[in-house]
């Protein structure tokens, strides 16, 4: 909804001149028309936010201060190479450090080979560093082969073995907290989940609705499942400031708690375009030359581990087709139900649906309502007077007295 300008190998999109750029107003929101250009997604149809962060102040320390998150975040092959790398180095640390103390307490000088009553070692059968490395690792790992030990003559060392084993234990109990709470994430249900390739707008009920269609995959249910969507676009403000990404909540039966769903079969979700709506000025011809976003939104909880998970999508406006239908895609089958996913994504026309807007076939109801009651009005007053000249006939002499004047007010008020 702009101008585009290239600024440091990226592109800048700056809003044009009100002269420049066409207009429209949806619920007293100035908004830019499309472009020539088309739009980059704000969220992809897998769900992924289409969003770069750049110019991070104190970023790895930000990161690294909640290196928990961190860890359960990045991808498993960087968690297996950190696993790896903790426990090598702490080995090969704690393996230096007992290297250091029979070092410096002579036990390499007086080696059993050498001499036949040589002195107590720190380390017994630590005779190198590949010993001490060995040594190391039995130590932290629990192994205990039962050859390699640690001795009453170096207090260092004894000390040296306790930290390594308090080391030990917390390296192991971060890992395995960090790899089963990955292993344990519900984001990969979401793969399971499945909204409707395109969107459609048509009547239902009489009115003009935005209807797509949202299914789960699995026999496990989505406890406390509800669903939320908003219409991303970009707009001017009455100042003139240009805001590119401005969302705004369609509302898909908040109030009436249509919006929480029982998702054992393929549901359609439905906003109603009424008057509260983003959408209300919307005509056919608008949402082929506009440019929006809708993103869609499904959370719940995963059964089997009571923990939260969310699905998104998104529809552009060429993503959401005037006039059409989801087709059925359930049948009754003897004593059960039949879900044909075949026909999940499918839609079909509606020849009868007006291009119009909801706003401007709440305009042509109106109209049509007051024309009605004018007629209905006019043949009320016309048959009243038609009933008043026959009772009041010159040719005929009645005598109406003021009983019977609740009786013509009732037959005038009948018609």
């Amino acid at each position: 909804a702009g101008s585009v300008r290239r600024r440091s190998g990226a592109l800048a999109v700056v809003p044009k001149t009100r002269e420049q750029r066409g207009m429209n107003n949806y619920n007293g929101k100035v908004l830019t028309r499309g472009s020539n250009q088309i739009r980059s997604r704000f969220v992809k149809k897998n769900g992924q936010c289409n969003v770069v962060f750049t110019n991070m102040e104190e970023r790895r320390q930000r990161y690294l201060a909640d290196i928990f998150t961190t860890c359960v975040d990045i991808r498993w092959r960087y968690l297996f190479s950190i696993f790896c790398i903790s426990f090598l180095l702490s080995w090969l640390l704690f393996g230096i450090i007992f290297y250091s103390v029979s070092l410096a307490h002579g036990d390499f000088e007086n080696l059993p080979t050498q001499k036949g009553d040589g002195l107590m070692p720190c380390i017994l059968h630590v005779q190198g560093f590949v010993g001490a490395l060995l040594f190391s690792m039995e130590t932290q790992t629990t192994i205990g082969y039962g050859w390699r030990c640690v001795t009453e003559e170096c207090p260092v060392a004894v000390i040296t073995v306790v930290v390594q084993s308090i080391i030990g234990c917390i390296i192991d109990s971060f890992m395995i907290g960090t790899i089963m709470a990955k292993m344990a994430r519900p984001k990969k249900r979401n793969q399971t989940l499945m909204f409707s390739k395109n969107a459609v707008i048509a009547l239902r009920d009489s009115k003009l609705c935005l209807m797509w269609r949202v299914g789960n995959l699995r026999k496990s249910h989505i406890v406390e499942a509800h669903v939320r969507a908003q219409l991303i676009r970009s707009y001017v403000t009455e100042e003139g400031e240009f805001i590119p990404l401005e969302q705004m909540d369609l509302n898909v039966g908040y109030d009436e708690g249509t919006d929480r769903l029982f998702l054992v079969s393929p549901l359609v979700v439905i906003h109603e375009i009424d008057k509260d709506s983003p959408l209300y000025t919307l005509s056919k011809a608008d949402l082929e030359a506009d440019d929006f976003e809708i993103v869609v939104i499904l959370e719940g909880m995963v059964e089997a581990t009571a923990m939260t998970t969310q699905f998104r999508s998104s529809y552009l406006a060429r993503e959401i087709f005037w006039g059409h239908r989801f087709e059925p895609v359930i049948f009754e089958d003897r004593d059960r139900y039949k879900v044909d996913y075949a026909r999940f994504h499918k839609t079909y026309e509606v020849p009868s649906t007006p291009h119009l807007s909801a706003k401007e076939l709440d305009e042509a109801a109106s109209r049509a309502s007051s024309a009605g009651a004018f007629c209905y009005e006019n043949e009320v007053a016309l048959s009243c007077g038609e009933e008043d000249e026959d009772i009041f006939d010159s040719s005929q002499i009645v005598d109406h007295t003021s009983s019977d004047l609740p009786l013509l007010a009732y037959r005038c008020s009948s018609i």
